[in-house]
């Protein structure tokens, strides 16, 4: 399974709208949870089977909630079983397609 996700804390006094000491706390869970992962500008995604993904999502969402009095938090699952390796395979069929078009 790949889960997409992005938490962030809302709420409280702070007049930074900045959340990255918040979204780096969350990546900090994520990469010592071991499991293959990619973060980008908008969305952290990990893979695993369902239990360990979901405790991952689960510690950096209570992790992000240190920051402020709410959190906001949004997922989005690719549910395959039996396979894996799919956080790099979905980009290489990516790149072979577009190869075979003539992209770039």
């Amino acid at each position: 399974m790949l889960v997409a996700f992005s938490v962030a804390p809302s709420g409280g006094d702070n007049t930074d709208a900045s959340v990255h000491d918040a979204v780096a706390a969350a990546v900090e869970v994520v990469r010592r949870s071991g499991l293959p992962h990619r973060t980008d500008s908008m969305f952290t995604t990990i893979e695993g089977d369902w239990d360990e993904v979901f405790a991952v999502v689960k510690e950096a969402t209570d992790v992000v909630g240190e920051f402020g009095p709410r959190v906001a938090l949004v997922l989005k699952a690719d549910i395959r079983p039996g396979y894996t390796g799919e956080i790099d395979g979905k980009l290489e069929r990516l790149e072979k397609a577009l190869d075979a078009r003539g992209g770039d």
